[in-house]
């Protein structure tokens, strides 16, 4: 088992940065990559971006292309979301998401098996 858990949410003006953590616990020895999606009102759970571990591949959503970066600190199973230009439109719960089998996908939820509780994160325009 793997456990996730965030910090780093709150509330930030449009133009603002924020950056999120997520610390994995247990098996982290079999983790694969590690991932951020986010959840605004009324929407379904959406891809940010991920970092595969071995590789160090990134992967972006469009939508954060430029404005978002995703790092890791392997040995300490920490991945990072550097955060900048927040838009009121960025404004969901920011969910951790590890995977410990490989899949020819990234952006789906389904593609992650162990998942954090989530971060708020606000922006006020």
């Amino acid at each position: 088992q793997v456990q996730l858990v965030e910090s780093g949410g709150g509330l930030v003006q449009a133009g603002g940065s924020l950056r999120l953590s997520c610390t994995a616990s247990g098996r982290t020895f079999n983790i694969y990559s590690m991932a951020w999606f986010r959840q605004a009102p009324g929407k379904e759970r959406e891809f940010v971006a991920t970092i595969r571990w071995s590789s160090g591949t990134l992967y972006y959503a469009d939508s954060v292309k430029g404005r978002f970066t995703i790092s890791g600190n392997n040995a300490k199973n920490t991945v990072y979301l550097q955060m900048n230009s927040l838009k009121p439109e960025d404004a969901a719960v920011y969910s951790c998401a590890a995977r410990t089998v490989y899949k020819t996908t990234w952006y789906r939820e389904n593609d992650y098996n162990y998942w954090g509780q989530g971060t708020q994160v606000t922006v006020s325009s």
